[in-house]
């Protein structure tokens, strides 16, 4: 049973964000300067123990964002686990390579990329100032980063060293100057020379752009029902799709899943559990989020507001806006989020002609055994 105190720690709204200037060693870089970061669920990479988290309690996956006025840049580095950008406003330049000239692409609103493990990779804002990244990286020990040499030369000129435990040493601000046996070291030519190569086309794969998606309108079993009749587009990994012809855009393992819901108004998912880390992210209009079959509890959330959902808690959605509205469903683990639905949610699809098979897929009722 959720309190409706836990429901409220749970919920991140976006006036809760805090931001921190310097998060990371390039924080006094010209034209990295102005970054912003943000670290919403778990504290992802940032190598400020200053760093507020709105939710440190273990995901599986951590969420963090990036704000960048016009033209600021966050340099090169590489992640030891997944790293997957949320574009939600404005438009990015990404760039990738040990030098950042090995390919180029622009997220625009509403894309989502999935950089590959053990590559460098950088963004620049060139959109408007108020350009928001967001960022979902896998597992809760992401391991820190490796930044680029020439990004670690620079910041030693301006006071900043980052120690051996990934932690930011400033000089500037008192911390006394390292022991250089206890920094961490630029990647050496050949380990930089032996990283994996992407060309454009190979990481556009990687990216679901608004284009790319493929809604179904019967990935659930509420779907056919009124109320349920939310819309799924799988980004990464199979998630909690019903419907056996749904793939992701991307597959390959990253700790979470990720895919887009949407609904018109009065219609969303209908009363259900399961057992993975959720964390659901409005990404416009309104929605109402009801825990619990009996005793209910319930929040509003709005554009940028988060709600991380309990594992194992019954849970509703539905858009109570005017208009058709969008959110994000971030799962955790690696495989298929099997949904548990409420009874009375079954029994009326079966009146409506619809069930799930053995495999955990929509079917005709009429062609499911019926257990003795």
């Amino acid at each position: 049973m959720v309190t409706d105190e836990e429901l409220r720690r749970r919920t991140i709204r976006r006036t809760d964000f805090v931001s921190c200037n310097q998060a990371f060693i390039d924080c006094r870089t010209p034209g990295s300067d102005r970054k912003e970061n943000y670290s919403m669920i778990g504290p992802g990479v940032t190598q400020n123990p200053d760093q507020v988290v709105n939710l440190r309690e273990p995901h599986g996956f951590s969420i963090g964002a990036a704000a960048m006025p016009h033209g600021i840049t966050n340099n090169l580095h590489l992640h030891f686990t997944a790293e997957v950008f949320l574009c939600f406003r404005g438009e990015f330049l990404l760039r990738w390579g040990a030098d950042g000239d090995e390919g180029e692409l622009v997220l625009r609103e509403g894309d989502i990329a999935s950089i590959p493990t053990w590559i460098f990779r950088g963004f620049t804002n060139v959109g408007p100032d108020d350009g928001w990244l967001f960022t979902v990286l896998g597992h809760d020990d992401t391991g820190g980063i490796i930044w680029g040499p020439s990004v670690l030369r620079e910041a030693e000129g301006h006071g900043l060293y980052l120690g051996a435990d990934n932690r930011l040493i400033d000089t500037v601000a008192g911390d006394e100057v390292p022991d250089p046996a206890e920094l961490v070291q630029p990647m050496a030519p050949a380990d930089i020379a032996a990283l994996p190569s992407y060309d454009v086309a190979k990481l556009r794969r990687r990216v679901a752009a608004t284009g790319d998606l493929r809604w179904s309108a019967r990935a659930l079993l509420g779907s056919v029902l009124p109320g349920g009749r939310a819309e799924l587009a799988t980004v990464i990994g199979f998630g909690m799709t019903e419907d056996r012809d749904q793939e992701p855009r991307i597959y390959n393992p990253h700790g979470h899943n990720v895919a887009w819901l949407r609904a018109e108004p009065g219609e969303g998912l209908l009363l259900h559990r399961h057992d993975e880390t959720q964390v659901l992210m409005v990404k416009d209009g309104e929605w109402e989020v009801t825990l619990n079959r009996h005793d209910e509890v319930s929040v509003r959330l709005g554009p940028w507001d988060m709600l991380s959902v309990p594992r194992g808690a019954w849970r509703s959605v539905r858009n109570v806006s005017g208009e058709t509205a969008t959110l994000l469903v971030v799962n955790g683990g690696d495989g298929r989020v099997r949904l548990e639905w409420d009874e009375e949610v079954v029994k009326a699809a079966a009146d409506a002609g619809v069930g799930l098979d053995h495999n955990g897929y929509l079917a005709p009722y009429h062609l499911l055994p019926r257990a003795r």
